[in-house]
């Protein structure tokens, strides 16, 4: 083995005590293959037990909290005690791999098919369509509902509800989705939140309602769990459009994060090494280098972006980040933390093999997604 490799190979210990085996994780990725009622299919739990015994942790897909805040076809939920069965497959399946397993919990706001909502009735934290990859995007007529207050209040009662669900269905933790321009993150960008309430304004205003939904998930945790249960917070740097969340914006945020006794913090990236882009005075600074000066080990920092091969990854730990997630590059080869153990990294596959879509246990909607999607994946 690669003496190198001993620190990603080597054990973490979070801020609650709860021990990973190794710092590598799997990424939360949406899949698409859930059943219609929210529940999990088969495919789904083999897909996650295929991935799940090199990596400490799995970080499911996002599951949503709220019927209005169902994101995607085929995605699983989380917003009634009935699912908790179909939560509990899945936990299981990831734990007897020998994985930790973390509920991503989420509300899709203005990014939601209207088809999978209530009445069709989308909503964010003001009334602002997207500016990219939302349906308000390409129509207008469909720009969401600004949420009333009280509409605010029980989105965050239902992410602490969610939380319960996930405590009772057996997983180690849950990850709040605060990335990827889902409703946590419209309410801290000034882009989708134009509110002149306690949750729009100033940048520390904007923060109110994620502060509000992490507070009310620890609240749960201590009321429900009897053994240590992670939570996790994931963001995103900075948007482009203006205005936008800039990374100076969320380096504010992320200073406030790291005293709210979060077990991590996971920065969403589609290149680790990638730059910032505005409100910082060093646009040549990498993105990582500025987080993890601002957190100054108060919290451990998840990175990730493109890493593919184990030379990806020792670069990546040598930037400083204690833990790292992989997404795409689980899919293209599930054994990649067993053959950095075993010393075979030169036998890590990095580019996509269209012809083993069963050996590698990918499900149907997922997989035609990614052959559909040229350049998603190395080697489509």
């Amino acid at each position: 083995m690669n003496a190198n490799n001993e620190i990603m190979l080597s054990s973490y210990t979070l801020p609650n005590g709860v021990e990973l085996k190794n710092r590598v994780v799997m990424a939360p990725m949406t899949n698409f293959s859930s059943n219609p009622d929210g529940t999990v299919t088969d495919a789904e739990v083999t897909y996650y037990a295929r991935r799940s015994s090199g990596v400490s942790m799995v970080v499911t897909a996002c599951t949503y909290v709220t019927p209005n805040g169902k994101g995607f076809h085929g995605e699983f939920a989380g917003d009634r005690d009935e699912m908790i069965p179909s939560l509990k497959q899945l936990a299981d399946a990831i734990k007897a791999q020998g994985a930790k397993a973390v509920l991503q919990i989420f509300h899709g706001g203005r990014m939601c098919p209207p088809e999978l909502v209530p009445n069709g009735e989308i909503v964010s934290a003001s009334d602002v369509p997207a500016e990219r990859g939302g349906v308000s995007t390409e129509d207008p007529q469909l720009k969401p509902k600004s949420l009333s207050e009280s509409e605010v209040e029980e989105i965050i009662v239902a992410f602490g509800e969610t939380t319960r669900r996930a405590i009772e269905a057996g997983y180690d933790g849950v990850e709040i989705h605060g990335a990827n321009g889902y409703l946590i993150q419209q309410f801290f960008s000034p882009h989708s939140n134009r509110r002149e309430d306690q949750y729009g304004g100033s940048v520390e205003k904007r923060m109110t309602f994620p502060l509000a939904i992490v507070d009310e998930v620890q609240r749960v945790v201590k009321e429900h769990a009897t053994t240590p249960f992670i939570v996790g917070y994931r963001f995103s740097p900075e948007e482009p459009e203006t205005p936008g969340i800039t990374m100076g914006d969320t380096l504010k945020l992320v200073d406030v994060l790291a005293d709210k006794n979060l077990d991590y913090l996971h920065v969403s990236l589609q290149d680790f090494h990638s730059t910032a882009r505005k409100g910082v005075d060093d646009l040549s600074k990498k993105r990582i280098d500025y987080l993890l000066e601002t957190i100054s080990n108060r919290v451990p920092l998840i990175g990730v972006g493109s890493i593919y091969s184990a030379d990806d990854a020792r670069k990546a730990f040598e930037a400083g980040v204690p833990l790292l997630a992989l997404g795409r590059e689980l899919i293209i080869d599930p054994d990649w933390v067993q053959k950095v153990a075993q010393g075979k990294e030169d036998e890590i596959v990095t580019l996509l093999d269209k012809t083993k879509q069963a050996e590698l246990v990918v499900p149907d909607p997922l997989w035609n997604i990614i052959i559909k999607t040229p350049g998603w994946f190395p080697g489509v």
